[in-house]
């Protein structure tokens, strides 16, 4: 043993055990797999906007049409950055997609995660306001069918719930890691109640509300998208207010449930992935990008990803020891 020591050869058992330790300090948690995510999220967003529609006015007539049913002070200032944007299009435009790009970057490269994280907080509620319209939520046209609270602001929830502290050591999940269970499960509960009421306003309750939602998003899909957007708009022709009072039923059990025990918090995360789905295609086309004119793939991937940051632990995982 003591001539092996000496000519610097490890026995293979403690080069093995070595190996293994390595890779598992270098090893993601789950926490990073979902800033992983979102950070691939970022990047398709700055992607898409490189897009030849994103030159045109068409992309400038997008931006203007959010301003519609606003109060004016959210509508002038929407208004008034069309107007920019389309003065100078191609310079602002591509500056757009860089700082996207930059973001998905940023948070995918763990020494500039928290700058990146803090900046997509900022650029997100920019976006918000300016490119969304407040997600159109004091409008009565707001429905979680068709992207309502507004898709970028899901990423600036995302950036506070991923930041990467560890406030409560003995967290039940990893959206509660930054900032404390009870915080976290106040955020669920505002955004999915939120998206509860929006089921039930006026413009999404209407006989053909989410009839004329759904049909609406054929135009330049492909065939067999157009197809499912059809078969879909047909289910739920001149039955506005059922849907939507099922449609709302299911939100308010998936807010409740991060508050339940572990199983039944499992089965309302899984009918919320369910619901994202559900409203990712139907609802959002996949946020129109098979069309060449979708800036992002809305909000249905994202509530998909809170979900799972609310996922509860494992008992006894220490999974923190590779956290960023």
């Amino acid at each position: 043993m003591s001539e092996i020591a000496a000519a610097g050869v490890r026995p293979a058992w403690r080069s093995r055990l070595g190996a293994g330790a390595e890779a598992a300090r270098g090893a993601p948690d789950a926490r990073r797999l979902l800033q992983l995510t979102l950070a691939g999220i970022w990047l398709l967003d700055g992607v898409l906007q490189y897009q030849a529609f994103m030159y045109s006015k068409d992309f400038t007539d997008m931006l203007s049409g959010t301003a519609s049913g606003n109060p004016g002070v959210v509508a002038h200032p929407v208004t008034w950055n069309a107007a920019l944007v389309q003065h100078h299009l191609v310079l602002l435009n591509t500056i757009f997609a860089t700082i996207q790009v930059l973001l998905g970057l940023g948070i995918a490269w763990r020494p500039t995660v928290r700058v990146a994280l803090a900046a997509s907080i900022a650029w997100a509620l920019g976006v918000w306001w300016f490119g969304e319209g407040l997600g159109m939520v004091l409008t009565d046209s707001a429905s979680p069918v068709n992207g309502a609270p507004g898709a970028v602001i899901l990423y600036a929830l995302l950036a506070v719930l991923l930041w990467p502290a560890d406030r409560d050591p003995a967290a039940p999940f990893v959206a509660a890691r930054a900032v404390g269970a009870q915080v976290a499960r106040a955020l669920w509960l505002v955004l999915w109640l939120s998206l509860a009421w929006f089921a039930l306003l006026p413009g999404t309750r209407a006989p053909q509300a989410l009839h004329d939602m759904i049909a609406g998003m054929e135009d330049g899909e492909p065939g067999w998208l157009a197809a499912l957007d059809r078969g879909a708009a047909s289910l739920v022709a001149h039955q506005g207010l059922a849907a939507s009072v099922v449609l709302a039923a299911a939100l308010v059990i998936v807010a409740a449930g991060v508050c339940l025990p572990v199983p039944y918090a499992k089965g309302a995360l899984v009918l919320a992935i369910v619901i994202a789905a559900v409203i990712w295609v139907f609802g959002e086309a996949f946020g129109v990008i098979l069309t060449g004119g979708g800036t992002d793939p809305n909000s249905g991937p994202l509530l998909a990803l809170l979900a799972l940051a609310y996922w509860p632990a494992a008992a006894g995982a220490d999974d923190r020891k590779a956290a960023p």
